[in-house]
């Protein structure tokens, strides 16, 4: 008798959402009310970034992630902008560095103190001035080192060289209208986005190129957004004519039909996908929404697969999301959301559940660590790169930081020939500020791992320990099992059933 295949296998299947307890959120936050679809939010394994209502500018917090509870009103904020904040993002490379963009015009890419605020920070590291109107946009390059892309209501895409406060490239003859949203691909070669004018392009930032467009990618009038995967292909959300959501999936090759398409709902907030390449699970929240919907993306029909929704009954105003390498692989944790209330942030966990305590290497393959591939000119010299892996397997040490120099010069110096006097160079033709940046000297990773060498062999033990009693458990009930078999195949043969 052959039984027809019903559910589709997946690991995932059974993921899960769950809310921390109250005294693990983020209370008394007043968090922004500026009617722009941004996240508010931004999170890195040490902080978490909100954008809060601020009288006479914009500011937004930041807090380390230990701190949490009630949070004083008197706390410290970044607080340099004129205008409301409108984005904020964390510098991959670097934990303690983030951009924001403004109404004042401005993008402000700003050093954190390693333990926090303890004042409020007004002076960024650099100033970036290019747009005419508000920024909306701000977001890093994945893998070449401080490159930062900025887009603004002047419907204008900057990429900009933050090592010396340069302006890379100026794209503004690509898109009509207003850019909802902008996203690299997996190795920032290309970058999608999103246009009030209901097309999704892809563009080649270094020719100024448009490489595929496709109009009308929802034919609603609603805002929508686009977002690269890490196979290449593009999905994005938006409305239909009828004001439904829908998702869609497209091959950059070929972008006349969507590979893929679902309608979810008739809920009118935009959604905001979050995708993770290593699972190639997508998470999809909807501002004003109180739920997360989840899908797994394949390589076969119908490609998009729903997973599950967690729901709560508060509705998010806004929703960050923690990169891999700040999750608790000993939990099966896949997942980290910081969801915005309107006074509070609220960490939401999602776990795979497992059984064993042991790693789960099918959960956790390599991931994209805090280490650049390239360096500005490189990459502006044509040059591109995979993101550099780390191993989850055991909790990653970042080599120490070294101070990096923001020169004004055309040259983004390295670590040697900023620690080293120039003969003959005046002081004033170079003013430099100090951003500190993860180093790659040989010196700190040698004695980071020489440090970890105890650790592990301890680690090592209790790992072969529990793996040990975990067969022992197994062959007990394997060898019960047989019994029970064996019984029952005598009394077969014996004719007693």
């Amino acid at each position: 008798m052959s039984f027809r295949k019903v559910v589709r296998q997946s690991k995932f299947r059974h993921v899960f959402g769950q809310p921390v307890k109250n005294e693990q959120c983020y209370e008394d936050i007043r968090v922004s009310r500026v009617t722009w679809d941004s996240t508010f939010c931004a999170v890195n394994p040490k902080f978490l970034a909100i954008i809060v209502e601020a009288s006479g500018g914009g500011a937004f917090m930041v807090l380390p992630l230990s701190k949490t509870g009630r949070i004083d009103k008197s706390y410290p904020t970044v607080c340099g902008h004129t205008g409301p904040v409108l984005d904020i993002d964390w510098c991959p490379h670097n934990d303690e560095v983030i951009a924001s963009g403004s109404e004042d015009c401005t993008v402000m890419v700003w050093q954190i103190p390693e333990n926090g605020l303890v004042a409020p920070l007004t002076e960024p590291v650099v100033v970036l001035e290019g747009h005419s109107k508000r920024v909306g946009i701000v977001t890093w390059h994945p893998t070449a080192r401080n490159v930062l892309l900025s887009a603004g209501c002047d419907n204008v895409v900057l990429i900009w060289n933050v090592g010396t406060a340069e302006e890379l490239y100026r794209l503004d003859a690509l898109h009509p209208d207003l850019i909802y949203n902008i996203s690299w691909n997996r190795n920032g070669s290309l970058f999608c986005s999103a246009c009030k004018d209901k097309s999704v392009r892809i563009i080649d930032p270094r020719r100024g190129t448009l490489v595929a467009e496709r109009e009308k990618a929802h034919e609603g009038a609603r805002p929508m957004r686009a977002i690269f995967l890490g196979n290449g292909k593009v999905f994005t959300t938006g409305f239909s004519r009828m004001s439904e959501r829908q998702l869609a999936l497209w091959d950059p090759e070929n972008l006349e039909e969507p590979m893929a398409l679902q309608e979810l709902d008739s809920s009118n907030g935009a959604l905001l996908p979050f995708y993770d390449p290593d699972t190639n699970v997508i998470y999809v929240c909807g501002k004003g929404d109180s739920s997360i919907r989840y899908f797994e993306i394949t390589a076969e029909p119908p490609y998009i697969h729903f997973l599950n929704t967690f729901t709560s009954k508060e509705p998010q105003r806004g929703m960050g999301r923690m990169p891999k390498r700040g999750l608790d692989v000993s939990k099966c944790e896949i997942a980290r959301f910081y969801k915005l209330h309107e006074r509070k942030c609220e960490p939401i966990i999602m776990t795979v559940p497992r059984k064993s305590d042991l790693f789960q290497d099918d959960l956790y393959p390599d991931t994209a660590g805090p280490e650049a591939a390239l360096e500005a000119e490189e990459w502006v010299s044509g040059q591109d790169a995979e993101p550099l892996l780390i191993s989850l397997r055991e909790a990653y040490v970042p080599s120490k930081q070294r101070d990096l120099k923001v020169s004004r010069k055309n040259v983004l110096h390295d670590s040697r020939a900023a620690s080293a006097p120039v003969p003959g160079a005046s002081t004033p033709a170079s003013t430099t500020t100090p951003v500190s940046t993860p180093s790659s000297s040989g010196t700190s990773s040698s004695s980071s791992s020489s440090g970890l060498a105890g650790a592990g062999d301890s680690g090592k033990l209790e790992e072969v320990t529990r793996e040990l009693r975990l067969l022992r458990t197994l062959v007990k009930e394997q060898g019960e099992r047989i019994a029970r078999l064996e019984e029952q195949l005598g009394r077969m043969e014996n004719g007693d059933v």
